[in-house]
């Protein structure tokens, strides 16, 4: 039975999509039909579509393995047969006997490179498709990182000059605010769900795979949290320090 304290060593997918439920809730609540909102929501799905895959990839593909099996009990009974005739060898007919010799270890070699085969055949078809969920995840998080992108503190605190170009959803500074940390949040959560791929199955490749994902989306935060501290020194200009509604404040939304 697993003990109190071995739950908090591990991801729990459950845990992880409850949160972006909650993160999408509260974006809706927030800015009703925006693009963002919808992301999340894709995100969810995403999290969702996750809990099977990984299940797939730590379960044993048995058909996989019984063809290993077979293999093996073959090598071993060809083995057994070598040691058990070996006695017999004419060593007066030493070309024959070498001839005999070399090709039951080309066929040992051979039948234990086809063990190897199907057994890393296994492990690569569920590091593949592992693969491909890690770059929908980057995907999703280079879509969360364009929805940041428009959204300069500067222009929404006044001090710059709106285009005709860039059409941007009416915000307050504090809406701003919230809209940079869900995009942050969101953010965050993708990374945890691509760390549920390597959490049971042990793979280099994947693992660096979900290394990227992190530093890509740790990269992006920092962006956004630049732009959160640039609107919070616009705040303190304009404001003198003083303000009626701070801009950091925990949104419980």
């Amino acid at each position: 039975m697993e003990s109190p304290a071995a739950r908090f060593r591990r991801l729990e997918a459950e845990k992880i999509i409850e949160t972006v439920k909650a993160l999408r809730d509260r974006i809706e609540e927030r800015f009703p039909g925006s693009g963002l909102g919808k992301v999340v929501g894709e995100l969810q799905q995403v999290a969702e579509e996750t809990v099977a895959r990984t299940r797939w990839i730590q379960r044993p593909h048995l058909l996989l393995r019984c063809v290993a099996v077979a293999l093996s009990v073959g090598i071993i009974v060809l083995l057994a047969f070598l040691v058990a005739h070996i006695r017999q060898f004419n060593f007066e007919d030493f070309t024959n006997s070498v001839q005999a010799l070399d090709s039951s270890i080309g066929s040992v070699v051979f039948v234990g490179a086809a063990i190897l085969f199907f057994l890393n055949w296994e492990h690569r078809i569920k590091r593949d498709r592992a693969l491909k969920a890690i770059h929908e995840l980057r995907a999703l998080a280079h879509i969360v990182d364009m929805h940041q992108l428009t959204k300069d503190p500067e222009s929404y605190a006044g001090q710059g000059r709106h285009t005709a170009q860039v059409h941007k959803r009416a915000m307050t500074p504090f809406e701003l605010n919230r809209y940079l940390d869900y995009c942050s949040d969101a953010l965050a959560l993708i990374s945890k769900i691509a760390a549920l791929y390597v959490q049971g199955f042990q793979d280099p490749v994947l693992l660096d795979a979900v290394d990227d994902v992190e530093d890509l989306t740790a990269g992006f935060s920092r962006k956004i949290w630049q732009k959160i501290t640039i609107l919070e020194n616009l705040r303190r200009a304009l404001h003198g320090g003083e303000s009626t509604q701070p801009l950091l404040q925990t949104d419980k939304a």
